[in-house]
């Protein structure tokens, strides 16, 4: 089977591989995107020989300045143009210590080189050679795999995953990305070898998390992460969601499954990667806020917003995820995200309005995408009423913000203002002048200037006991 490799870039390798008379070949994920007619600019050469110095000289051959780039530990190099970010390295065959995922690599033919990738589908390739030019090379059946939308290893599989086990990790991402399937005896070594997750990196398994959070319906590969057992092992947070508790003939929803649905509605509104952390983690306090109280109607998960948002910073800590400005958005989103469900059911006031827009600022737009996505019933009636009273409780919003300019405010008089005009050091006294003023706004009593917020502050002084400094 030929395939055609249109690119003038191929045919720039293939000349130069008959000239240095070495062998070359296209490997790997371009090969099984270009059979599904997926976009891509990544490309992967294997040569019999030496990879990097193959790369020096195919960078020098170019007619255009080209990045070029060594990575010593792989033994690859790196060369980019502005259509192709392409990797090279010479054929290999690997053997593998149980305590470590890094293999010993010894030169090898092509057919080791394939016989070590994780799935038959990525272990594809195309002949660069002249004496069969783009002849696709398919030892294990991979384009049938393709065909049937199936991920199976080309060894036996517990090997496959026993020797790398972050390729348990991706087995589940391209079955998510892909939408594909995964071979029965793949799948059960999943299971059979979880354990072996354990000695992989948590930044290596949070990339590929990462990628499945990315994917158009990540419910498929988080629902395969707590099937196999693999997701408790990184995740125990999330995999406690799981299930349901019947107490005198009453069950909860399975928090688990709702925030898959969750997730997937989501991301039919957003490729916000934090957004959607933000939506797998906004029911993530519940498993600890969970009670069942019979006189208020069975099961109840008070508080769960906020016990969920101080869950964040330890759980992005423990993924190795950022602690910056993504973790803050993250925990804001996960502390509001029940407050405008509460006004679209219990009715609105200005005040509550503008509390919200104050507190949500920037993130406001977002917050109201969490809600809509927020929405599970079976009952697509009930579905309907809750968007229709999310919808005015945001052209409420609209309106506040449009009289009142509430986005990112901030109170006409500051912290310094107040120590300044009563003479005060920092202490306890500044923030509750500076908060009741605050809340005076918010709440409509007084309007939202710096007139009527410096009688106020007066005011509030005088029942201190505090008097203005005169300089």
């Amino acid at each position: 089977m030929l395939v055609e490799l249109k690119d003038p870039i191929f045919q720039k390798l293939s000349n130069l591989a008959h000239a240095k008379n070495i062998k070359a070949y296209v490997v790997g994920g371009f090969v099984r995107d270009l059979l599904l007619n997926r976009a891509s600019k990544d490309i992967d050469i294997v040569v019999l020989g030496d990879g990097v110095d193959f790369a020096q000289e195919f960078a020098n051959s170019l007619p255009h300045k080209t990045d070029f780039a060594v990575f010593k530990t792989y033994g690859t190099a790196m060369v980019k143009t502005p259509e192709w970010e392409i990797e090279f390295v010479g054929a290999r065959k690997e053997s593998y210590v149980k305590e470590s995922r890094k293999p010993d690599v010894l030169p090898g033919t092509l057919s080791d080189d394939q016989l070590r990738r994780d799935f038959t589908i990525n272990a594809l390739a195309i002949s660069l050679n002249q004496e069969n030019l783009f002849e696709l090379i398919d030892p294990f059946n991979g384009v049938e795999d393709l065909q049937n939308k199936l991920l199976r290893t080309p060894l036996i599989p517990g090997e496959t995953f026993d020797d790398d086990p972050l390729r348990m990790m991706r087995a589940i991402r391209f079955a998510t990305q892909l939408q594909f399937s995964i071979h029965v005896q793949t799948y059960e070594a999943l299971y059979t070898f979880s354990e072996r997750l354990s000695i992989v990196s948590q930044e290596r398994i949070i990339d590929e998390f990462n990628k499945i959070l990315a994917s158009k319906k990540p419910s498929i590969g988080l629902q395969m992460l707590h099937e196999t057992g693999l997701l408790k092992l990184f995740f125990p947070e999330l995999e406690a969601m799981a299930g349901i508790e019947i107490v005198n003939k009453k069950a909860h929803k399975d928090n688990f499954i709702h925030t898959l649905k969750v997730v997937d509605n989501v991301c039919k509104e957003t490729d916000n990667l934090w957004l959607r952390w933000a939506t797998l983690l906004h029911d993530i306090g519940k498993p600890t806020t969970k009670r069942y109280i019979p006189e208020q109607g069975g099961w109840t998960f008070h508080g769960h917003e906020d016990k969920g948002a101080r869950m964040v910073s330890r759980i992005f800590r423990n993924l190795k995820l950022p602690l910056n400005e993504k973790m803050k958005y993250v925990e804001k989103l996960v502390s509001l995200h029940h407050r405008p469900k509460v006004l679209a059911e219990e009715g609105v006031t200005d005040a509550a309005i503008r509390r919200l827009i104050v507190d949500a600022g920037e993130d406001l737009d977002d917050l109201f995408t969490l809600c809509r996505a927020d929405m599970t019933s079976r009952f697509p009636e009930k579905i309907a009423l809750f968007r229709a009273n999310l919808n005015k409780v945001q052209q409420l919003v609209k309106e506040v913000e449009e009289r009142d300019t509430l986005r990112n405010w901030q109170p006409p008089i500051s912290g310094e203002d107040i120590m300044a005009y009563f003479n005060l050091s920092p202490d306890r006294m500044v923030g509750i002048i500076k908060l009741e003023i605050r809340e005076a706004i918010l709440d409509g009593k007084i309007q939202n200037n710096l007139t009527e917020a410096t009688n106020l502050m007066a005011e509030i002084g005088a029942r201190l006991g505090l008097k203005k400094h005169e300089s």
